[in-house]
């Protein structure tokens, strides 16, 4: 039988210079660390997790910012109308005369590195740049991508323009996200004159379910630096998961809102086409409903839409967010009588969005004219190039899997000239000589593709998405799934319609598309922001912990992990489970530890935070295991040098709590002696 460690015989280890064992330390310990030591106060098994109602601030409107990788937005709703959600549909440039929701997520700075414009503006100012003033001005697109793919963000991460300069990626985000505040709230001053200018707005970034937590704290650190929020008012901005803003908003949509792939004609457009009423699909639940009336009447009464009103509780569906850089997928489980939603698998997911399709284009045209070329013409000439893919974006968005014809793809004059003056002939000399043989040179002076060309761009993108949805269909955890919800702006391609219907179909699952499916995100980011509490549970992702002490026992722990401290044999980097890896975790939920710090006098407590995708990791130096975080505690000195108990600082209580049932890691802690909080902050970006 196993013993269980005594109170006090455990502690966190945060590098000190006790006596070793002469075996040698493995690598990766973290033995060498400053000396912020804490000694244990409490014993092996950890409290029972607490729910906690989370409080609501005072403001008087939500204002959510859809952040995407392509295309970025914001809508907003005041506390006095929560369900009037009001979009902005005014952004200059574009298409003339056609009311745009979202704008181009394009930021231009000035050579001195200084904002200049932001969407369609900066777009066509940087388009209509003469080539050689062009080469001096930063432009960047699509770089909310670098934030997914970066394996090691820090705050001193670094964005590439198009030009080939580089800038910090903090200020990048800092840029757009001002840009944004400014814009949302003179809309606002000219809809509410009368409107409190200071802490009214409840702020809502979104971003992808799939990101950890470094990307998603480096979202907020932008925030602060682009004035959105002070520090002081963190709970004044929100941070709101992609796919479940999608479902919080599409539990409100009415049947008519919503479209049914399952009856749609071949004649393929977007999101036209015939509609079988989803009523139908639900007539047995209607009919198990009618013995429960009351239960549908607070539904419907509360805002839930006719299809959450139809369906029962513990009725399954999956969201499958497809944007312009990735694809989110969560479960969800709607819970009566409320009408509040429980995750009951982790967000999983990948790079799959639409920008995949441009990436196969841009290899097109390298298999074409040559990768050098294409490498150099984008470094010489960064304007011409943004019109090339801005023409193949408007081609991209008409194709369909039946439609007829081939599309043509105008090519600037400056990729025709640039691309004679290099190699010594012209760019149809270079189609005839290539292996490409369904892409042709057309009379206009175009590149002409084949219908079954241009869907083949798509083919490794929306494979990606349909194994992954496939994959998660197979998890025992979210068995009778019978509903799919595909939004996003990548969900508006009829391609991506009709092979997700195809594959999935035949499985016996309803693939369903709200109307509006590019504004789904934005509008259910609104709503979230008026009620937080609407996804009560969720799955943690992967596993935290921390770094301890244990009682060193023969035979159970490893003779490498030996620590003699003070007459006492310890066993190191013990991994001591904060939570596991796909636990359920309410919101408000919290993991209570108390400790004291290690040395009389100690001012700063210094813990680092490790995590891993097993539940069954022993140490911190177990393969999979990463440090991910530190947790910083500030400590006030006591009055008289003793706490209120009379113990000396050196057993000064310090207890800790860490929230994981919100869409960020929270955590707060209290100086017992002094009953004062202590700052204390999770910092998942130094290393």
């Amino acid at each position: 039988m196993l013993a269980v460690p005594e109170v006090g015989l455990r502690g966190l280890y945060i590098g000190s210079s006790p006596e070793r064992s002469p075996v040698p330390s493995p690598p990766g310990s973290p033995r060498t660390q400053e000396s912020c030591g804490i000694a244990p106060l409490t014993p092996s098994q950890s409290p029972k997790p607490e729910a906690r109602v989370p409080q609501q601030a005072s403001f008087s409107v939500v204002v959510a910012i859809d952040f995407g990788t392509t295309s970025s937005g914001y809508a907003f709703s005041f506390t006095s109308d929560p369900e009037s959600i009001h979009m902005m549909r005014k952004w200059e440039g574009g298409d003339p005369g056609v009311a745009h929701q979202k704008t181009p997520t394009c930021l231009l700075l000035t050579p001195e590195g200084t904002f200049h414009s932001f969407g369609y503006t900066a777009r066509d100012y940087y388009h209509d740049l003469d080539p050689e003033e062009a080469r001096d001005w930063l432009y960047f697109e699509k770089f909310k991508m670098k934030i997914h793919s970066a394996t090691d963000l820090t705050l001193k991460t670094q964005l590439e323009a198009v030009n080939g300069k580089k800038m910090p990626a903090l200020e990048v985000f800092a840029h757009a996200l001002h840009f944004f505040k400014e814009h949302a709230l003179q809309e606002l001053r000219e809809q509410c004159p009368s409107l409190p200018e200071k802490d009214t707005v409840r702020w809502v970034l979104t971003v992808p379910a799939i990101w950890k937590q470094p990307a998603k704290q480096f979202m907020r650190e932008a925030a602060y630096l682009a004035g959105l929020v002070s520090r002081e008012n963190a709970e004044q901005l929100l941070i709101a998961l992609e796919p479940e803003a999608a479902s919080v908003y599409c539990r409100k949509l009415r049947l008519h809102q919503l479209m049914d792939l399952s009856s749609r004609t071949p004649s393929g457009g977007r999101l036209g086409g015939e509609r079988r009423s989803i009523d139908s699909s639900f007539r047995q639940a209607r009919e198990q409903l009618r013995r429960s009336r009351h239960s549908r009447t607070f539904l419907v009464e509360s805002g839930v839409g006719e299809l959450w009103a139809e369906m029962q509780a513990g009725d399954r569906y999956m969201v499958a967010d497809c944007g312009g850089g990735t694809v989110d997928l969560t479960v969800h489980q709607l819970e009566q009588p409320h009408g509040t939603l429980k995750e009951l698998y982790k967000a999983s997911g990948g790079p799959y969005g639409a920008v995949g399709v441009d990436l196969a284009f841009e290899q097109l045209l390298c298999r074409i004219f040559g990768e050098d070329f294409i490498s150099t013409f984008k470094r010489q000439r960064p304007a011409a190039w943004v019109d090339l893919t801005i023409a193949f974006e408007a081609r991209k968005r008409t194709a369909g899997p039946h439609r007829a014809g081939a599309l043509n793809i105008s090519l600037p004059f400056s990729f025709i000239d640039f691309y004679r003056k290099q190699r010594g002939h012209n760019v149809e000399t270079a189609l005839r000589r290539s292996s490409v043989n369904f892409v042709k040179w057309s009379s206009q002076g175009m590149l002409r593709m084949s219908c079954e060309a241009m869907n083949e761009l798509f083919q490794p993108t929306v494979n990606g998405i349909i194994q992954h949805i496939e994959a998660l269909l197979e998890r025992p955890e979210v068995q009778g799934v019978k509903l799919l919800f595909l939004v996003g702006g990548f969900a508006e391609s009829a391609v991506l319609q009709h092979a997700v219907q195809a594959a999935l179909g035949a499985r016996g699952l309803r693939v369903v598309v709200p109307h509006d499916v590019s504004l789904t995100i934005l509008k259910g980011a609104v709503l979230f922001g008026q009620a937080p509490g609407v996804v009560r549970v969720r799955r943690s992702p992967l596993t935290y912990g921390v770094g301890v002490l244990n009682r060193f026992v023969p035979g159970r722990h490893p003779p490498d992990k030996l620590l003699v401290r003070d007459g006492r044999r310890w066993c190191t980097d013990v991994f001591e489970r904060f939570v596991a890896a796909e636990q359920s975790v309410a919101l408000g939920e919290e993991v209570r530890r108390s400790y004291c710090p290690a040395r009389p006098g100690q001012r700063r407590v210094l813990i680092n935070l490790y995590c891993c995708a097993a539940e069954d990791a022993r140490f911190i130096t177990d393969p999979g295991v990463r440090k991910c975080g530190a947790l910083s505690l500030e400590l006030e000195p006591a009055e008289g040098g003793q706490d209120s108990a009379g113990a000396p600082p050196s057993r000064r209580e310090i207890r800790a709590a860490m929230q994981f049932g919100d869409t960020e890691i929270k955590v707060t802690a209290v100086d017992v002696s002094t009953n004062r909080s202590v700052r204390a902050a999770i910092d998942f970006l130094s290393h």
